[in-house]
């Protein structure tokens, strides 16, 4: 006898975990396939942040930052246990792009989008505690300021949604691989392989959530639905031994102007992040040898003390996967705002389809709850059971 679901999810990365506590919440069933594990993609591999994105600023995205503070005051709030405060050190050089003209203007309007709390108010540190700074370059250093942001394990807080959705009657196929889709009247009719069978579900909406894998997935249904182009662009990080001790540290690279951070985790040092054109294989990624020199190369010159001049220093290397709108230019000025799909131009109130471009790890409630309001149309009537505003998550 065939199964079936109000919603099927494809992925179980931070959005697709996300989106299956919306869906419970709201009284649906859901079920959730994944090929590998949870968070076994991006979602493991981020910068650990839990942010609105200052440097979102620049590109003008000031909807998305907002969003983003608006949701890092929930998860402080829903998940003390998973994210955590943490300051920030924005060191400004002589030769730094971005003066302190325009860092202080860009913390105020960061404090004013994030409504002015306690945790978005920044400081300038004065010249007497720049010792302090974790053996942090003062040569040509003009001046420091500290605001705060979050930081969080990526796969904890993925687990930890999943937790909370499969508490509400979400349900996980895992490992259990998308094979392909038709759409029919009244939804889908999905087919994927589990225990080395092929099981068929039916779904009246099929939500893809599959990350870089999201076109891969578009391509394995009947009848055909447009792609949107996209780029995928790696972002990659390094752990080096030693622990910087008092924050996480947002430094401009001279060579090209882009901002690192440098960041505690787990009692070593993390560094990241690259954003380097990605062509093949999702599930190949890898960090290349020049971005772990590139990065090497950013701890060393704002932190001599680690003297880390060789591959032998890195103790371990990451990469992960954006997704961005393809066109043309630096992927840096590209939009991190989410993209929501539907299967056809007709069937907007009432899609069977949802695929979802980009995405961030803070802003995962965000955009679970905006994918829950784009296919209500095409689920039955429920009793809404909880609020995912209210649901507490704790660690795995």
């Amino acid at each position: 006898m065939t199964r079936g679901f109000d919603v099927l999810v494809v992925g179980g990365g931070i959005n697709g975990v996300g989106v299956a506590q919306a869906v419970a919440a709201a009284g649906h069933s859901v079920l959730l396939l994944e090929k590998t594990e949870l968070a076994a993609g991006t979602s493991s591999k981020s910068s650990k942040l839990i942010h609105g994105g200052l440097r979102y600023l620049e590109s003008w995205e000031f909807g998305l930052v907002q969003e983003g503070l608006s949701e890092r005051a929930l998860m402080l709030r829903l998940a003390p246990d998973l994210v955590k405060l943490k300051p920030f050190h924005i060191p400004v050089f002589e030769y730094t792009r971005r003066r302190p003209w325009l860092v202080r203007a860009g913390l105020g309007l960061y404090a004013v989008l994030g409504r002015l709390r306690k945790e978005v108010r920044f400081r300038k540190v004065p010249r007497r505690r720049w010792d302090e700074l974790d053996g942090l370059i003062t040569d040509k250093l003009d001046a420091v300021y500290s605001y705060w942001d979050a930081q969080a394990d990526d796969a904890q807080l993925t687990a930890a949604v999943w937790r909370s959705a499969e508490n509400l009657g979400a349900e996980l196929a895992m490992p259990a691989e998308f094979v392909s889709a038709e759409i029919v009247d009244g939804g889908c009719v999905v087919h994927y392989r589990a225990n080395g069978r092929e099981v068929s579900c039916e779904t009246r909406v099929l939500v893809n959530a599959g990350g870089p894998w999201v076109n891969r997935v578009l391509s394995a249904i009947d009848p055909p639905q447009t792609q949107r182009p996209v780029q995928l662009v790696q972002g990659s990080h390094i752990i080096v031994d030693g622990q910087v001790e008092n924050g996480i540290y947002y430094v401009e690279v001279p060579r090209d102007g882009r901002a690192v951070f440098v960041m505690p985790w787990k009692g070593q040092t993390l560094i990241g992040t690259t954003e380097t054109r990605f062509r093949g294989d999702p599930d190949d990624v890898r960090p290349l040898r020049a971005e772990r020199s590139y990065l090497l190369r950013v701890l060393n010159r704002y932190f001599p003390r680690y003297n880390a001049t060789g591959p032998e220093a890195i103790l371990n290397a990451f990469a992960g996967l954006r997704v961005l709108p393809a066109g043309p230019g630096h992927a840096f000025h590209r939009s991190r705002e989410v993209v929501l799909d539907v299967d056809v131009e007709g069937r907007k109130e009432h899609p069977r389809v949802l695929s979802i471009y980009g995405g961030k790890l803070t802003a995962w409630r965000a955009t679970a709850e905006k994918v829950l309001s784009r296919i209500e149309g095409s689920l039955p009537p429920r009793r809404r059971g909880v609020d995912t505003r209210t649901i507490r998550l704790t660690p795995p």
